[in-house]
């Protein structure tokens, strides 16, 4: 479940012995996962009906949701009950979102061997079973049916995590190991983290009548009520939050109104950002229409034949590396739905420590993440596992690969709700009698009431958007056709570029810089280059291939932007009007401390999603899942710091705070 003694690495999986049932205990808390006589029934009593969870999700209308929250994710038992009584109970446009926090998780084949014991959860266990996969520390995001419902899975310390989390949960789940094992988790500092995070009469349910968690609870605002327990257990609680709890946050953080009208939206730009954003919101029933001014999806910088899940992390567990470990998840996830070997392939990535500043910082993220995540490998091993000869070790990623980006972009936008309106490129944004309207000169392409900037740094030609400080960067790839001798090549190598083993015949190495040219034309010097850096990553592969005899004047490859921020965030959620923002909160530039309760003036309904740079396949899909919590009042897929780090109105801020102007900073 969730909290455990401070000395153990938070990262590590739960330690289980099995007993003569085969039943799983935890080794660490000496305690049960779950009722050895009746699990199933006691978790129906103690948090469905104890939440009256059958009632409330049968008076879910259409668009509307519930969401659970969950102390101790365990073996996910109480998740499928949920989920199974939610799926008899619910209207069909109705969604649930089921929000845990688990510091030891099981391993898969842990969590395999235990719900084995349910069968009849089998079918909803599968579902589990086949997303449960880069469940790394911090939060992580598993979508089912069709985004009806969504698992958020925060790993690791339960108040730490929470503290984090931006939600409104209308039911808890209180289910950590027993207080006398794991008082951590029933402390007055997590009751209040919850009373934070609840609704307006929130309920919740326990198994245990511990002194300590009534009064705790009683404490935070809480109505407790003795019930009868089942079989061997005297009693259990249940009861409610009985005050409106305080969701305050800065005004130029807080979270829009919510969108109250025609569940429309124009999506511009069909890369991966904005395939993302549409998928996200088709899955919650909104009708997209996707602008693209290309004939098809995927035609810039998401065209590319091969992408790399690269992960460039920090030790210190900064915003982008929680992002980047988020993100990371989700689109793994996603890509279990293409065709392994032609669409994308988990054949690992391994990053040389090329230089000693590189190796003693691999050394760093090797004892802050876990294993299963990355793995310092020698040279010998490097080689062995990448298939050719290297000049060093380096760090291994052993779940992650390469993708065929436009496959991606394909899946994503590839719903009954999205409509994709080809050849339309729009020039001009204007509000009228509610709609935004997107112009092509005197031709207007689409309107609908809200609207998501998608199209990487051509957003800046939107009168609305153009002081974001936004920047292209030009990146050439080179396709190398694949031989005998290279096909030997079977992992990802990364140094200054990358190569991939070979997609469909050919390799994809890649890819240069080059922050001053506007020209697309592939060019024969950066092919060269390109032919410089795989010399450096690995001379055995580039003899391999040069046997082929590879002339930069002769090799194909295409070139796009790559669209990054000033701080490399990406740029995803509401936008405001520059000019009344800088009005509103002038005073942060005499004294930053203030908070000043003027709400923030927004832009009614139009949204960002953009400046991915080279992590847009990490990064992008998680984006579409923030804008989509944002525009239905979700929990947010990320930590709140982490979302706040990413908001558009984050260069504003700055700029009055240093004293300047929005402007000034955009010029920056």
């Amino acid at each position: 479940m969730s909290d455990a003694p401070a000395n153990l690495p938070d990262s590590q999986l739960a330690q289980l012995d099995w007993d003569a049932k085969g039943q799983p205990l935890s080794r660490l808390y000496g305690d049960v996962y779950f009722s050895q006589e009746n699990g199933l029934e006691e978790t129906r009593y103690v948090f469905l009906a104890n939440n009256r969870l059958a009632e409330r999700f049968a008076a879910l209308g259409d668009g509307e949701q519930l969401v659970i929250g969950e102390t101790g994710f365990g073996t996910g038992l109480n998740f499928l009950c949920a989920w199974q009584l939610f799926e008899q109970h619910a209207a069909a446009g109705a969604r649930l979102h089921f929000v845990s926090v688990e510091k030891y998780p099981l391993s898969r084949a842990d969590l395999q061997r235990a719900l084995a014991l349910w069968p009849e959860l089998a079918a909803f266990a599968q579902l589990l079973l086949a997303q449960y996969i880069a469940v790394h520390p911090g939060f992580q995001r598993l979508v089912f049916a069709d985004g009806r419902v969504t698992l958020s899975l925060l790993i690791g310390d339960a108040l730490e995590l929470l503290s984090q989390l931006d939600a409104r949960v209308d039911a808890w789940f209180l289910d950590g190991f027993a207080p006398a094992k794991n008082p951590q988790m029933w402390s007055p500092q997590l009751f209040s983290q919850l009373a934070r995070l609840s609704a307006a009469q929130a309920t919740f349910g326990t198994f245990t009548s511990a002194g300590e968690v009534r009064r705790g609870l009683k404490a935070v605002g809480c109505t407790v009520k003795r019930m009868p327990g089942l079989g061997k257990k005297w009693e259990v609680l249940k009861g409610q939050f009985s005050s409106a709890p305080d969701h305050a946050t800065k005004p130029w953080f807080a979270r829009p109104p919510r969108h109250a009208g025609e569940r429309h939206a124009l999506v511009i730009g069909a890369g991966l950002a904005g395939c993302a954003t549409a998928a996200s919101l088709a899955a919650r029933g909104w009708r997209v229409s996707l602008l693209e001014r290309h004939a098809a999806i995927a035609q810039e910088a998401s065209g590319n034949p091969q992408g790399v899940l690269y992960l460039k992390l920090s030790p210190h567990h900064t915003t982008l590396s929680r992002l980047i470990v988020s993100g990371y998840g989700h689109t793994r996830r996603l890509l279990e739905q293409l065709p392994r070997g032609q669409d994308w392939d988990a054949c690992g990535v391994l990053q040389l420590a090329f230089d000693s500043k590189e190796a003693a910082r691999q050394a760093r993220l090797a004892a802050a993440f876990p294993a299963d995540l990355l793995q310092p490998l020698k040279q010998a091993e490097a080689e062995r596992l990448a298939g050719v000869g290297l000049p060093c070790g380096g760090l291994f990623y052993p779940h992650a690969g390469w993708v065929h980006p436009p496959a991606l972009c394909r899946l994503l936008s590839e719903h009954p709700n999205i409509r994709l309106l080809p050849h339309s490129e729009a020039m001009e944004l204007r509000r009228d009698d509610g709609q935004w309207q997107a112009w092509q000169g005197e031709r207007l392409l689409a309107s609908a009431p809200l609207a998501v900037l998608a199209g990487a740094a051509e957003i800046k030609r939107f009168q609305q958007s153009a002081e974001l400080p936004l920047k292209r960067i030009r990146g050439q790839i080179s396709c190398l056709p694949a031989t005998a001798r290279s096909s030997a090549l079977s992992t990802v190598v990364c140094a200054e570029g990358y190569v991939a083993p070979a997609r469909l015949g050919e390799h994809t190495l890649g890819a240069s810089f080059d922050f001053n040219s506007d020209d697309l034309t592939p060019n024969s010097a950066d092919h060269a280059g390109n032919l410089r850096m795989l010399e450096e990553i690995s001379a055995d592969l580039s003899a391999r291939l040069n046997g082929a005899g590879l002339d930069p004047a002769e090799l194909s490859g295409r070139a796009a932007f790559r669209c990054t921020s000033p701080d490399y965030l990406p740029i995803v959620g509401p936008l405001a009007d520059r000019d009344a923002f800088a009005a509103a909160y002038a005073v942060l530039g005499k004294d930053a401390r203030q908070v000043p309760d003027t709400p923030c003036p927004w832009l009614e309904g139009l949204y960002i999603n953009s400046g991915h740079g080279s992590r847009g396949l990490i990064t992008a899909p998680l984006s579409g899942e923030l804008l989509a919590a944002w525009l239905n009042d979700e929990p947010l897929p990320v930590p709140r710091e982490v979302a706040e780090a990413c908001h558009p109105n984050r260069f504003a801020l700055r700029a009055l705070i240093r004293g300047g102007s929005t402007d000034k900073t955009a010029r920056q």
